[in-house]
C-alpha cells in the first residue's frame, strides 16, 4: 500500500477556485487560440510516417540497470530492479475526446500495449487528451496490478471510469511505494478537457526515486524558474525527461510548451547527467512540422547531452 507525504517546497498556486502558474505566464484565453486557429500556417508533415519497428521490452532489468523506452510523444517505459514505471500512455489513434476527433497520430506507437511488462504505477501529468488517454488507461487497467498516479482533481475522472487504485498528489507531496518514492513538481502549464473545466485541475511534472537514482519527469511544462527551485529541492539528476515539441507560434505557445533550445537550458539549470527528449515525432499538436523539433534539439546542443529515441527505441543507463 501507498503512503503519502508532504513538504511545503513550493509555491502557491491555487486561489481557491482555479489552479494557476505562480510568477508566470498563464495559458493563453480562448480568444487568443481562436486567433492562432484564424491565423495559423501549420509546416506540412507526411500523414502517417511508417518508420517504427516495434520492440518488445524485458518484463523486468537487473539490480543496476535503468532502461528507458520510447513508446510515443511522452509515453515511455522506465525500468529498474525495484520499479517498472509507465508516463503519460496514449495508444489510441486520436488524441481527443472520441475516437473520431482530436490530433491524429503519424506514428505507431512503439511498443504494442499487449507486450508492455508489468507496470508498477502509471503517472499521469495533467489532463489533456495526449496525456490522459481514457480508452489506455482503461485498458492498462484490465492488466491488473498497477496504480495510478494523478495530480489533484483528476481522481475523479479515472473513479468514474473504474481505473484504479489512484492516488492525488499536489506540488511537493509524495507517494511511497515499495522500491520507489514518486514527488510531485510544479509544470507551468494548464488543464482543460473542455471550455467549461479549464484550471479545474491541477498539472505537475515528477521527481522518481528509486535505486538511489533521481529521474525527473516534466510532463507539459513552460520555460521557467521552476526548474531551478526542482534542482534545489532534490538536488541533481541522473535523467530529466524534457517536452521539445509544440512549441509554435510562441507569441501563443511559449506560455505552456518549451522550445528545443529552452529544453537545453532546463537540462543544464537541472544538472542532469542525461536528458531524453519527449512530446514530439507522434502528434502534430502546432505549427512546427513532425520532426522540426528534434532537428532543431540537434543544433541547439553542442554537448551531446540529450538523446533522441525514436518510438520503440531505448536506451540502456547505470
Amino acid at each position: 500500500m501507498a503512503e503519502s507525504t508532504t513538504v511545503e517546497r513550493f509555491p502557491k498556486h491555487f486561489d481557491g477556485n482555479r489552479f494557476f502558474n505562480p510568477d508566470a505566464p498563464q495559458a493563453p484565453g480562448y480568444l487568443k487560440l481562436l486567433r492562432w486557429k484564424l491565423t495559423s500556417r501549420p509546416k506540412p508533415s507526411p500523414p502517417f510516417v511508417n518508420d517504427v519497428e516495434q520492440t518488445v521490452p524485458p518484463r523486468r532489468v537487473g539490480s543496476n540497470d535503468l532502461r528507458i523506452t520510447l513508446v510515443n510523444h511522452s509515453s515511455l517505459i522506465l525500468q529498474q530492479r525495484d520499479a517498472n514505471i509507465l508516463t503519460d500512455p496514449i495508444w489510441s489513434w486520436r488524441a481527443g475526446p472520441v475516437s473520431w476527433l482530436g490530433p491524429r497520430r503519424h506514428r505507431a506507437p512503439g511498443v504494442a500495449l499487449e507486450d508492455l511488462p508489468p507496470i508498477d504505477a502509471v503517472l499521469i501529468s495533467h489532463n489533456h487528451y495526449d496525456h490522459l488517454d481514457l480508452p489506455t488507461l482503461r485498458r492498462l487497467m484490465s492488466r491488473g496490478d498497477t496504480t495510478f498516479i494523478v495530480p489533484i482533481g483528476v481522481a475523479a475522472l479515472l473513479r468514474l471510469q473504474n481505473i484504479g487504485p489512484v492516488h492525488e498528489l499536489d506540488w511537493g507531496e509524495s507517494s511511497v511505494h515499495p522500491g520507489f518514492t514518486i514527488h510531485s513538481v510544479p509544470a507551468l502549464h494548464f488543464s482543460a478537457r473542455s471550455i467549461f473545466d479549464t484550471a479545474r485541475t491541477l498539472w505537475c511534472g515528477y521527481v522518481i526515486e528509486c535505486q538511489r537514482r533521481l529521474i525527473y519527469f516534466a510532463g507539459d511544462t513552460a520555460f521557467g524558474a521552476h526548474f531551478a527551485q526542482i534542482r534545489e529541492a532534490f538536488g541533481p539528476f541522473r535523467l530529466a525527461l524534457l517536452p521539445i515539441g509544440a512549441y509554435e507560434p510562441r507569441w501563443f505557445m511559449s506560455a505552456v510548451h518549451m522550445s528545443p533550445e529552452e529544453a537545453v537550458r532546463a537540462h543544464e539549470i537541472l544538472g542532469a547527467s542525461t536528458s531524453v527528449a519527449i512530446h514530439h515525432g507522434t502528434f502534430q499538436l502546432a505549427d512546427e512540422s513532425l520532426d522540426t523539433p528534434q532537428k532543431q534539439l540537434w543544433a541547439s546542443q553542442p554537448q551531446g547531452q540529450f538523446i533522441v529515441l525514436n518510438n520503440g527505441q531505448s536506451a540502456n543507463l547505470t
